[in-house]
């Protein structure tokens, strides 16, 4: 249940309880936990399918620059369109639905992201194609708060699963997508970008009966109840601490994305040029680090549960540094082993991070989910323009020279303050 409204409500007597519809009765313990494995599974389900259209963007970047003469610059802009419409709205979304949710925003969502994916399969000149990547974008700023809002209703108590499940279809539907273009788009052109749109369709019913679960849970009938929105509560440390916490996971969250976005933009360009790869076979590539960071997200938020959100961070940011470090000097196989291993490790912090926030802000569910996407998206976009910057004045080897320090930020973890019991 969101905690916006368990703040407002004298506390039930079971978390269980809770989550039976009025007029119900009690249910069995099984039939609670299968309809809200079922909805964890749906959301997850349907961030696969919105991640996998949206990582079309970025699996198009090859063709886009061959065909309208694109520098690395312009590339870079094409991310910030998409991750800066994403990042800006989402906490504002964020921060609106804390007060009065709106379930039927999911299918909404991606009906906007749907207009942008058939504007980007027949765009036929560079603002086009800026104009629908920041479409794109703004159906992402809706659809992840909301959706994290309603996974941690879901969750019955196991956060870190639920953020973790929900995190999982994302960043697979972020490795599928690279390797669908290569089987599709690359052979066909950007119009068959347009062919991804029965994606779209499944997403937007899969995430309407969603809503109506979602418009139905107790939650929901208590703050009709009450016609007036909930009141926060209150964090279980000083303001001053939250605000010194919140700005070392942006720093945290900067080093992790920033990273990440050299290897989602440019990994391709990267084995094209430092080992001659086709295109085809550099989207496999690509597809194999993506699949691994799909594996560490999952992993991420379990063992978060069981051991704490403060030492997968520390393990995720810092743990990867020695790997990153020897990338750039690595051969084609090595570079191969290289990039999943950091997949695998960097990914898992990001459910433990969404989750910590959520306990240092209790009762901002959709604000902190909104800042962490948000956050993530927007410094992913920034990153990925300033580093085709770099990549146009110096090289793309420069560039992963020059990433492979950003690791090292995470030391930074150990200025977190602890907001969980001991284990």
């Amino acid at each position: 249940m969101s905690e916006n409204v368990i703040a407002s409500q004298p506390a039930v007597s079971s978390m269980a309880a809770a989550a039976v519809p009025p007029g119900t009765g009690a249910a069995p313990a099984s039939a609670e936990a299968g309809t809200t494995l079922a909805i964890l599974v749906s959301l997850s389900v349907c961030h696969l399918l919105n991640d996998m259209n949206q990582s079309l963007v970025p699996a198009l970047y090859p063709i886009l620059k061959d065909s309208y003469h694109l520098d690395f610059g312009q590339v870079g802009l094409i991310t910030l369109a998409f991750q800066l419409t994403a990042s800006m709205l989402q906490p504002v979304v964020g921060m609106v639905t804390d007060k009065r949710p709106q379930p039927f925003s999911l299918p909404i969502a991606m009906c906007c992201s749907l207009a942008g994916l058939l504007l980007l399969s027949v765009a036929g000149s560079y603002p086009l194609i800026l104009l629908a990547a920041a479409m794109v974008g703004v159906g992402s700023s809706v659809f992840h708060p909301e959706s994290s809002r309603v996974a941690r209703m879901a969750s019955g108590g196991r956060y870190g699963f639920a953020q973790s499940l929900f995190q999982m279809g994302g960043s697979t539907g972020s490795a599928i997508g690279p390797l669908l273009a290569a089987f599709i788009v690359v052979p066909r052109g950007q119009t068959s970008i347009a062919w991804f749109s029965a994606a779209a369709l499944l997403a937007i019913v899969l995430l309407a009966n969603v809503s109506l679960w979602y418009s139905r849970h107790p939650a929901m009938a208590a703050r009709r109840g009450r016609r007036q929105p909930s009141v926060a509560a209150p964090s279980p440390l000083p303001r001053g601490k939250v605000v010194g916490a919140l700005a070392v996971i942006l720093v945290l969250m900067f080093s992790k994305n920033v990273y990440t976005s050299s290897l989602s933009s440019y990994y391709t360009f990267y084995l094209i040029q430092k080992f001659h790869l086709s295109v085809q076979d550099a989207q496999f590539l690509l597809f194999a680090f993506l699949g691994a960071v799909a594996v560490g997200t999952f992993a991420g938020g379990p063992i978060g549960d069981r051991f704490g959100r403060k030492p997968v961070i520390w393990f995720s940011i810092l743990g990867a540094f020695p790997f990153a470090l020897m990338l750039p000097y690595a051969s084609l196989f090595w570079t191969a082993v290289l990039t999943i291993v950091i997949g695998l490790i960097l990914a898992s912090a990001f459910s433990a991070i969404v989750v910590y926030a959520q306990e240092l802000m209790p009762g901002r569910v959709g604000m902190v989910a909104g800042m962490m996407f948000g956050f993530s998206f927007g410094l992913g976009g920034l990153g990925a323009a300033a580093l085709g910057e770099i990549a146009d004045w110096t090289s793309i080897d420069t560039v992963y020279k020059l990433c492979s320090f950003l690791p090292l930020i995470g030391l930074m973890t150990a200025l977190l303050p602890d907001v969980e019991p001991r284990r």
